[in-house]
């Protein structure tokens, strides 16, 4: 069983990794940032369709501040959506900022209504952790998933990740007739290969999403990471592997059903070969982040040891016991999916 071990400590961005982030076009000056929405006048909770409470608060902001909050808040969707074109704004209108008050971000969400046509979408404004964004990276460069997200000073925006939470697909649609366990199991083994190759940690079922594919024949499932806050922490191997999670066993439970070892072992091949296809692909950018990661302070020195030390004797391969960063044992992990 995964455990994390206590409540993760935020790093802030360095020097180094906000010229990365400029370089790469993720860094944009914006006139609104997380701790100027924490100004609200007011806050009602938020229930869902069918009563029950979210955690989340509605906020409201003094009349005479709202419609430029509103409009800054317009401002960073065009930002994040069409590269900062604002002729998109006059279509455009704030439905709602809602405040998370349970975890360890808070983040703010805010929802943005198309009046034209009444469809909605959601984006978050967060304080930025450099573990977070070093997260997000890795997930746009590594896995088969894009992620539109950015940085301002103090302040990550990111785009909402549509999907069915994993806690949720696991109490509603596991019993679905027409569900295909060997697809489902096959994905959470790709996914749970993705975590460990990267290290993201903390993946149990309410940190990732299942995107449901429809095609002509058949039903696809794609497993997403929705929370980055662990990306290189912990110390524990565990933590980085989501089949230990015990939040995740329903879905462990159908693939010791449902699959073989040597069909386990062979997706886990498949899942390792793209990533080394996309570090090719990616190659001048995945070094970039890689050099300024190993370079950061993303953990503690006893969890740097921790980890360096159950990596060489999971892989059996000493060179991880040289590493003294995260981001070497992460370039370490990289290389050895390389190399193969």
């Amino acid at each position: 069983m995964a455990l994390i071990s206590r409540k993760k400590i935020p790093y802030l961005i360095s020097t180094e990794l906000r010229e990365y982030l400029t370089k790469y076009q993720r860094e944009v000056p914006l006139s609104i940032h997380y701790s100027d929405l924490h100004r609200y006048s007011n806050a009602i909770s938020l229930y869902d369709p069918r009563g029950n409470d979210t955690l989340w608060l509605s906020v409201f902001y003094e009349s005479s501040d709202t419609q430029d909050i509103f409009y800054a808040l317009k401002t960073i969707y065009a930002h994040l959506k069409v590269d900062g074109d604002l002729s998109i704004l006059n279509h455009l209108s704030v439905d709602r900022v809602d405040l998370c008050t349970y975890g360890n971000t808070r983040p703010f969400r805010v929802r943005i209504v198309n009046q034209i046509n009444d469809n909605f979408d959601y984006f978050y404004i967060k304080h930025a952790d450099a573990s977070r964004v070093y997260g997000l990276e890795l997930e746009d460069i590594f896995s088969p998933n894009q992620v539109s997200y950015l940085t301002s000073g103090n302040s990550l925006v990111e785009e909402h990740i549509v999907g069915i939470p994993g806690d949720v697909f696991m109490k509603t649609y596991l019993t679905d007739p027409n569900l295909n366990h060997i697809r489902l199991c096959k994905e959470f083994v790709k996914f749970n290969e993705r975590c460990f190759v990267r290290l993201l940690g903390d993946m149990h079922s309410s940190n990732f999403i299942v995107d449901i594919t429809p095609d002509f024949e058949e039903v696809y499932y794609r497993l997403r990471a929705i929370d980055f806050d662990q990306q290189s922490y912990e110390g524990k191997k565990s933590v980085y592997m989501p089949q230990y999670f015990r939040q995740n066993n329903p879905i462990i439970e159908l693939g010791i059903k449902y699959m073989t070892s040597e069909s386990v072992r062979q997706y886990q091949m498949e899942e390792r070969s793209q990533i080394a296809t996309r570090m090719r692909i990616e190659k001048s950018r995945a070094n970039d982040i890689l050099d300024v990661m190993e370079n950061d302070q993303l953990s503690s020195p006893e969890y740097i040891a921790q980890l360096r030390h159950e990596l060489a004797r999971h892989y059996r391969h000493q060179a991880f016991l040289e590493c003294r960063t995260m981001g070497q044992l992460v370039r370490k992990s990289l290389e050895l999916v390389s190399s193969h």
